[in-house]
């Protein structure tokens, strides 16, 4: 009986623990956000204009630190907020489609059904890139009759293995039966200084990536974009020439999966009113046309249909283990 009333006891005291830790957050430390990737890139500076736009919404005593833990792909990052207690104080950036794509032809340390996923923040589609003055075909089934002629296929740049944009160049080569070389790169700005130096036929990269194309002038071609419709830049998509991909680099945030709902509720609902904040769109900069919010939930059903399309890509990286 004592031994009953002692468990009993312990139990309630772990519980009123539990819920004051709950109602501490998030004022009595710091919130972590992790980064996959290396200070100064485009996830980067996104999540630390979020992270300062974001405190003013969960609380005057709020604060959230950008943590970087770049290598793998994201890898690194993924893991360690998989491991972190789900105390809502380690979030962090996702990265789609490496986040889901990543697991799929290799071991990695996380798996993305034991992460939880807060919020998406933006939707940036691929899109194939040419050099105008480099005499290469501007039109995608003029690209694809080029590539089939060689012998291995006109040479595209991307950002490296698995990501966005070379899993858009996969796709399209599956469905439109051409060989393709693959060049990886570090990132978009170095496959774009290869573009215009004229060492790669073509580089793959996001609206985003490549604003100047909306500049008068501009060096840079686009070909085709990897969406459901046009964007500001008015490159045709390549369903309205011919083949329906579709690929973006989407990001947003998430946390580990046993996180309270309570909590998740509380940053999906910082995030959606900081994106629609004109302080934060303001400084957003290349990031503002391709803010795209998503509810955690929703973006989970989003990637389970991604994967589903991905599949069919996984042979194809068997060189990439």
């Amino acid at each position: 009986m004592k031994k009953g009333i002692l468990c009993a006891a312990l139990a309630g005291s772990l519980a009123v623990a539990a819920n004051s830790a709950m109602a501490a957050w998030p004022d009595d430390r710091p919130i972590e956000l992790v980064v996959g990737f290396a200070p100064g890139g485009g996830t980067d500076v996104m999540a630390r204009n979020l992270a300062r736009f974001m405190e003013k919404r969960l609380g005057d005593a709020a604060r959230i630190v950008v943590v970087n833990k770049p290598g793998s792909g994201g890898e690194i990052a993924a893991h360690y907020v998989q491991q972190a207690a789900p105390d809502g104080y380690t979030l962090g950036m996702i990265n789609v489609p490496g986040y889901v794509f990543l697991p799929m032809y290799r071991k990695t340390a996380y798996q993305p059904e034991h992460l939880r996923l807060v919020a998406r923040i933006v939707d940036d589609p691929a899109m194939l890139v040419a050099n105008r003055d480099a005499g290469k075909p501007l039109t995608l089934q003029a690209f694809i009759e080029q590539s089939r002629k060689l012998g291995g296929g006109m040479s595209v740049g991307h950002s490296g293995d698995g990501t966005t944009g070379h899993i858009g160049m996969l796709e399209l080569s599956r469905l439109a039966g051409f060989p393709f070389t693959s060049i990886p790169f570090k990132g978009a700005g170095e496959a774009k200084v290869a573009l215009l130096g004229g060492h790669v036929d073509y580089v793959m990269m996001t609206t985003g990536e490549v604003r100047e194309l909306e500049q008068p002038g501009s060096r840079l071609a686009g070909v085709a974009l990897w969406a459901a419709r046009r964007a500001a830049n008015g490159v045709p998509t390549a369903a309205e020439q011919g083949y329906d991909v579709r690929i973006s680099s989407e990001r947003g945030i998430g946390a580990p999966r046993a996180l309270p709902d309570g909590i998740a509720q509380r940053l999906e609902e910082a995030v959606q009113q900081t994106l629609q904040d004109p302080a934060f769109l303001a400084a957003a900069k290349a990031d503002a046309p391709v803010l795209a919010f998503l509810p955690g939930a929703q973006w989970e059903r989003d990637l389970a249909v991604l994967r589903q399309r991905l599949e069919p890509m996984v042979p194809m990286m068997e060189g990439s283990k």
